[in-house]
């Protein structure tokens, strides 16, 4: 398996697949998952000629269990020190969820030179915790129940929640896939619970605002608009618009976890900007 090292002295696991002279789509995943994640994505792209690389976020996957650097700036420099380990040049940078705040914060922090594009799924930003300034976001409580659940019982927690909001499996008609839902605790509780107890903190009260506004290249923001994880209305609409080269697609009845659900769709969609 393949590890760097960051300045902190934390191992980050990352995988690295397809030609070197290709153009590279770098994915940032979801909390609380791993690189598996993007599995669909990764097979896909690698099909067509790119290069796809992918890492566990610190505390996740196969990356060590630190006790510490569990924010949005740590997140964003341990994505930097695998762009700069395998000297990634016009990268297209994907993030899902806290992956989108990830790359969102990577760029805002680390600047452009190494990235042409970014695509953010579902994403996080601008801010998901409600606040006198973001009266549309979801109750602090709200959190701390996540909180609550990751310290006491995230097992059973790790498997209600693919099985329900997730992928929308506890929509009307919506046939839950059992492989999805033991694959996404597998990769849940592959990683620590204090870096999802912490991870909480970072994905809900991040304020993403300046960072999305320092961002000068092309940005696609996909959303869903029945996400019930990162509510469409106080998310990627707001996201769009404060990127300086932003493009909002919104898809009708799409859960938060489509990149798996609707792989074929979002696939065909992010290639076809990348290609623009």
């Amino acid at each position: 398996m393949s590890y760097i090292t960051t300045k902190d002295g934390v191992q980050i696991f990352y995988k690295d697949w397809g030609p070197a002279n290709a153009t590279p789509i770098v994915f940032s995943h979801g909390w609380p998952l791993s690189s598996d994640d993007w599995d669909a994505q990764m097979m896909f792209f690698l099909s067509k000629g790119y290069r796809v690389v992918a890492h566990d976020r610190r505390g996740h996957g196969r990356s060590a269990q630190v006790w510490s650097g569990h924010d949005m700036d740590h997140y964003a420099d341990d994505l930097a020190a695998v762009v700069d380990h395998l000297d990634l040049k016009g990268a297209i940078h994907v993030g899902h969820s806290t992956g989108g705040g990830e790359v969102v914060r990577y760029l805002a922090r680390h600047g452009e030179k190494r990235a042409a594009k970014a695509c953010l799924i579902a994403a996080v930003p601008p801010l998901m915790v409600k606040t006198a300034s973001n009266p549309g976001g979801l109750p602090k409580d709200a959190f701390d129940d996540l909180q609550l659940q990751t310290a006491t019982n995230r097992a059973q927690f790790f498997r209600d929640l693919p099985a329900g909001p997730f992928y929308g499996f506890n929509r009307p008609g919506v046939k839950a896939q059992e492989g999805i839902i033991q694959n996404w605790w597998r990769q849940g509780m592959m990683g620590s619970a204090k870096a999802h107890y912490d991870g909480i903190v970072a994905f809900s009260q991040t304020d993403f605002t300046d960072d999305l506004k320092k961002i000068g290249l092309p940005v696609l923001v996909m959303h869903g608009d029945d996400d019930q994880i990162v509510p469409y209305a106080d998310s990627g609409p707001l996201s769009a618009k404060l990127l300086k080269h932003g493009t909002l697609k919104t898809y009708k009845g799409f859960p938060h976890g489509m990149p798996t659900t609707q792989a074929d769709v979002i696939n065909a969609d992010l290639l076809a900007f990348i290609k623009t």
